[in-house]
């Protein structure tokens, strides 16, 4: 920030987390400045495919977070009739909408900030703030996106798996108000810089994908084609399968494997520290992660049969979300060093060799490409809200089998190529951290005085005057 000016006097907030602001700035409660109102009294089942846009909790915590327009951003909709019952909860350009409740403390203060002019609602779980003066309602919700705010709203949120926020609580919220003229300047600065540090973490983002997309070609390139692209080939009689080297064994996979389920340990067995006991959901980037979870010794061994090693190979057998890659049905990894003893939960199967024609890390590399998740998604059914598949439908595919040669082959050109793609990817994702520090950095010096720039101009401003 070393090339932005400071104001020539500061005076003492009188609040330890927020420190000194410019000398002519004004403290205030959100209660002077909003009025506040509840979203629609609402439930998931009252949202259908047409009628009047709305926008949820879950909108704020996970799409459509700073800002929100129902011209560019598909929302679900609620009947027409709430026109005449809940008008209240209609939006006005400029509202902002609070989720009243977050699984974790760092959501706590998630808002959106509607932008466009079309009728559109606030939905179930939400806290509408209406800005007394709606010139003043951008440069809002940068202050609302600042650290220093953020940070007293978590300060006085209450709850433990559930935080939730309420009126009163932002009511009581404090903010520190530049003259008029200067929220407006504040914010045309934030928007044109935020701008720009998003579209470079956009591009980065946008690299990982592709570099995500490369990463999965090459695995499935490899253990469905080989490495050498002069051998003869075979129909392999899969559809998604299509070609295979003609002297690779095809052989159903039940044939190479043996499954092994987990249990399910009661809740009572449960302990602060002792055995790691895997979820599905712990089975996360190929690998095992979070595990929270703990059971005693003495319980774990009388399981001794699903006990697992490092390298062993595991798959979930339930999804949340078949929709949504990282958490759809047949999520694969293969046990880390630090997980060696732990044990897995009734919604994972152990895949263990049979014999000694198969090598485990060959066994994950196949089970980890587009051809058997192919597999997985025409298998696999929707039961309630989880897609699940059984140990019988995950073993039926049909795989690949070269020679223990060909496999070793596999396995370290593989090993080689995805440590090169997954370093380019740590290295955009490092970057798009530094940016996003930079960007909550930006916001908080400038919606806190700690820079000037009441001089700033737009780049095409400042051309134009130059031209002049």
């Amino acid at each position: 920030m070393a090339k932005y000016q400071k104001y020539a006097e500061y005076q003492d907030s009188g609040i330890e987390w927020l420190g000194e602001i410019p000398n002519h700035w004004a403290m205030s409660k959100l209660r002077y400045l909003f009025d506040f109102s509840k979203g629609l009294s609402i439930t998931k089942e009252n949202l259908q495919d047409e009628g009047i846009p709305c926008v949820n909790y879950g909108e704020v915590h996970s799409k459509y977070g700073f800002e929100v327009n129902p011209k560019k951003h598909p929302l679900k909709y609620v009947s027409e009739n709430y026109l005449k019952t809940s008008e209240n909860a209609l939006l006005n350009i400029g509202d902002f909408i609070f989720a009243d409740t977050s699984e974790d403390l760092k959501g706590s203060g998630n808002f959106t900030h509607l932008v466009g002019d079309e009728q559109i609602f606030a939905g179930y779980h939400t806290v509408i703030a209406r800005p007394h003066n709606a010139n003043s309602s951008r440069f809002y919700a940068y202050l609302f996106d600042s650290k220093e705010f953020r940070s007293q709203i978590q300060l006085a949120v209450k709850g433990v798996k559930v935080f939730s926020i309420t009126q009163a609580m932002l009511r009581s919220a404090d903010a520190w108000l530049p003259s008029t003229d200067e929220q407006v300047k504040i914010a045309n600065f934030l928007d044109h810089e935020t701008v720009q540090i998003d579209t470079l973490i956009a591009k980065q983002e946008k690299l990982i994908e592709l570099l995500k997309e490369k990463r999965q070609a090459v695995i499935s390139h490899a253990v469905t084609k080989g490495l050498n692209p002069d051998v003869a080939m075979k129909d392999s009689g899969v559809e998604w399968l299509g070609q295979v080297p003609e002297h690779w064994r095809i052989t159903p996979l039940k044939y190479q494997v043996e499954t092994i389920n987990g249990f399910g340990f009661s809740s009572n067995d449960f302990c602060d520290e002792g055995v790691p006991f895997i979820r599905a959901g712990n089975i996360k980037k190929k690998s095992i992660t979070n595990v929270e979870i703990f059971l005693p010794q003495k319980v774990v061994n009388k399981y001794k049969r699903v006990i697992l090693s490092s390298g062993d190979v595991v798959i979930s057998m339930v999804g949340s979300d078949p929709t949504i890659k990282e958490s759809a049905v047949g999520q694969v990894g293969i046990i880390p060093t630090d997980y060696e003893g732990a044990v897995p939960n009734q919604n994972i199967v152990i895949l263990r060799e049979k014999g000694c024609n198969l090598l485990k890390k060959y066994l994950f590399y196949s089970l980890c490409s587009t051809a058997y998740r192919t597999h997985l998604d025409i298998f696999s059914h929707k039961l309630a809200n989880q897609a699940i598949i059984s140990s019988s439908l995950i073993i039926s595919a049909k795989f690949m089998m070269p020679s223990l040669e060909e496999q070793l082959e596999i396995i370290n050109y593989l090993d080689k190529q995805l440590v090169t793609i997954d370093q380019m990817m740590l290295k955009a994702q490092s970057a798009i951290q530094l940016m996003q520090e930079r960007r909550t950095a930006l916001i908080s010096s400038a919606v806190t005085g700690k820079i000037n720039v009441g001089k700033w101009q737009h780049p095409n401003e400042a051309k134009m005057g130059l031209s002049s």
